[in-house]
This record gives structure tokens, sequence and C-alpha cells, in this order.
């Protein structure tokens, strides 16, 4: 249930306005000051925010600007004040919307499902999902580079997590040292294969119980390694 600040002075407006917002299932308060209202719109998750200019202590155009230093949630403003002045001041500071009064209070419940709806849209497209890897109890976090062994964070370098990625994203496939050189160091691996042998003993110690007996990073003798699932 989405829940509502109204920050009205007139009570029989603001009950109005609650009554219709209830009736669509919305959760409401109401403040009936400036200060009142910021304090409250600033220490409480509201998804809107309705808000009236004229108020007693703090006027509408303070409490917008205040509230949208801390919150970017969406601001309805409302006024008896009909200047395209007033309506570019509040826009400016923050406000989503501008309704003059007096307003059907139908169209007020739209205008705020609409707003929530686009609010909503906005967040999910900007809500970064992180590239995680899962197989067998280890967990790898492209997005963040860190990996998790049965729920423990354990420490890798930069190119051991690299070769670990890079062998979880192509389970079952031998490759040979020769081709996780390249893959890994991008150069020439004449001569330096027997890094990657280092850092495969390395991994093993990090993601398997026992390294004589690895469940995870398999050698296949005469040919390379392959990451097994």
């Amino acid at each position: 249930m989405s829940k509502v600040l109204i920050i009205e002075d007139e009570l029989a407006i603001a009950e109005l306005e609650k009554d219709y917002l209830e009736l669509s299932d919305f959760e409401v308060d109401i403040e009936s000051t400036g200060d009142g209202g910021l304090e409250r719109a600033i220490s409480n998750d509201y998804d809107i925010i309705i808000l009236d200019l004229m108020l007693p202590g703090i006027d509408g155009f303070d409490v917008c600007k205040r509230i949208r230093e801390e919150k970017q949630i969406p601001i309805l403003m409302v006024s008896a004040k009909k200047d395209d002045i007033d309506k570019i001041r509040g826009l400016g500071l923050g406000a989503d919307d501008y309704m003059t009064k007096p307003f059907s209070p139908s169209e007020l419940v739209a205008r705020v499902k609409a707003h929530l709806s686009r609010y909503e849209r906005l967040m999910a497209t900007n809500q970064k999902v992180n590239d995680v890897i899962e197989i067998r109890g280890i967990k790898i976090d492209k997005t963040a580079r860190r990996v998790y062994i049965n729920g423990e964070e354990k420490q890798f370098t930069t190119k051991e997590f690299d070769l670990l990625t890079f062998l979880a994203e192509n389970p079952n496939h031998v490759f040979s040292k020769e081709e996780l050189f390249r893959e890994i160091w991008d150069m020439d691996s004449i001569g330096d294969i027997a890094t990657v042998t280092v850092h495969i003993k390395k991994i093993r110690e990090k993601i398997e119980i026992d390294t004589s007996n690895p469940q995870y990073i398999e050698t296949i003798w005469g040919v390379g390694y392959r990451f097994k699932v």
C-alpha cells in the first residue's frame, strides 16, 4: 500500500483528499503546518507528498526545497494561487506537478497514481542488478568483483578473480595453460605458462575443501584445466 503525506492547513480540504485517496487504497497521513510536514516528510518513508503552498510556519516553497534536498519522491504542489510565477517557482524548486484550487478530488487521485507509476518505472530503470555467477556454493559477483564461498567472502587478486570467473563462465570446457594465459594475461604465453599453474593453486586453496581432490577446478592431465559443474 502506497503511503501519502498531505501537508495542508485547511482541514476540510485535507480530509476530503484523504477520503478519496483511501478509497483508492492509499495510506494517508495529514500535517497542517509547514514545520510539522517537513519533519514528517523527512523522517518517514512516504511514496508521494501533496503539498499546499500557504502554510503556517514554513511555506510550501521552503518545504518543497528542503524535502528535495533529502529525497527524490514525487511532490504534488497545490495552491489557490493561479499566477504562472508561482507555478514556475514551485516546479523550479523540485515539485513534480502543480494543481490550482479548486480541483476535483478524483483528478487529484488520478494525478497521484500517474506520478507514482512514473516514479516506479524510473526507479526500476535506474536499479542496477549485479552480474552474479552461482555454482554449487560459489558466488562470483562480477559487478562488485567479490567472491563468496558458502556465504563467506574470500579475497582474490585481480588475476585470480579473472581466471576463476573465466573458468566458471565456461563450465566443463577444457582449456590449455596456453589458452588461459592468452585469455587472462592477454599476451604470448611462451615461457610463462607456469603463471597459470601458480594461480590455479592459489584459487584452489580458497575455494576447495580438499585441494588434493578438487571438486571445482579439475586438472586434465596432458591438456589443461576445466571448471566442473
